[in-house]
């Protein structure tokens, strides 16, 4: 994990849901902060060695993971995921205490969002959907863009505590404007990515010094994080960089399903979705985004 600097803020009681690749940097940074961190993870094993090397604590469920905590954080894989750590007998809400805080970093549905943000509401608590953008190299460096829907207060609370791992924490809106968000990032994605796996394979083709091209254009109005992050690993045909292109499919699924609720018309995403699936068809489910370009070879 690389050296950051951590504004000074009070120690609080805080709970992390959830240690995959971003969930447990995320935690990491909490702790390195400063502040009281026990987690939970549905294999055991993995929130023990978290603990050992955080000095921080962990529990067999969310629910006692969540125990005294002022902010129960979480970030897991998908809706069903969210629900399974959130609500039930063993789940986070049930050993949460009044006016504690839920933000869950899971990328899932907006419906999902406002379901619990009701669910909390009567129980006392607050939620406050919080889906993230950076990727592995963002939590690892506690570097991530945050964007959240619920309420200001709640808010205001959680927002110097998850700097530790953010570059920006910012209120979008209402419960679910945070999920909504983060699917207008994604169709931006999907469509940057396709772009340029296109313009790199017509370069190739074309017999140019294609690195070069990047290098050029790259200073011009074609410029793109993607471009400058993975225009020349996908010329050297390598696609080991964190988001996976399962996961990919899933956001896009929800953002698809977002757009015939609302009726917005999405071709170029529902094209690159079926894009995806053909990696995907190729063996590539954990290749990352950028894999787009393997089908045009």
């Amino acid at each position: 994990m690389n050296p950051k600097t951590y504004e000074p803020t009070p120690s609080r009681r805080v709970a992390f849901l959830g240690l995959g690749v971003m969930g447990s940097p995320m935690a990491g940074h909490l702790a390195q902060a400063g502040h009281q961190v026990t987690v939970y993870n549905r294999t055991a094993a993995k929130a023990d060695a978290w603990a050992k090397q955080h000095g921080g604590s962990f529990k067999a469920t969310p629910r006692e993971a969540a125990a005294g905590a002022d902010i129960v954080f979480c970030c897991v894989g998908n809706d069903a995921d969210l629900r399974s750590v959130t609500l039930g007998a063993d789940g986070a809400f049930a050993g949460m205490k009044s006016g504690a805080i839920f933000v869950d970093h899971t990328t899932a549905s907006a419906d999902v969002a406002r379901a619990l943000y009701a669910a909390a509401q009567a129980l006392g608590i607050a939620f406050v959907d919080a889906p993230v953008s950076g990727g592995q190299a963002g939590a690892e460096n506690g570097l991530l863009t945050v964007m959240c829907g619920g309420d200001q207060p709640a808010f205001d609370t959680v927002k110097p505590v998850a700097m530790a791992f953010s570059r920006a924490f910012t209120l979008m809106g209402a419960s679910g404007a945070g999920q909504l968000t983060k699917m207008v990032n994604q169709i931006c994605i999907a469509g940057l990515v396709q772009g340029l796996s296109e313009a790199i394979a017509f370069g190739q083709k074309a017999g140019l010094d294609v690195n070069l091209v990047l290098d050029v254009i790259g200073k011009g109005a074609a410029q793109s994080w993607q471009m400058d992050n993975r225009g020349k690993t996908m010329v050297a045909d390598q696609f080991n960089f964190g988001f996976a292109v399962d996961w990919m499919r899933k956001d896009l699924g929800l953002v698809l399903d977002e757009a015939k609720r609302n009726g917005a018309r999405l071709p170029v995403t529902a094209l690159v979705d079926q894009f995806y699936a053909d990696v995907q068809a190729m063996g590539g489910q954990r290749y990352d985004t950028s894999s787009l370009i393997k089908r045009l070879k």
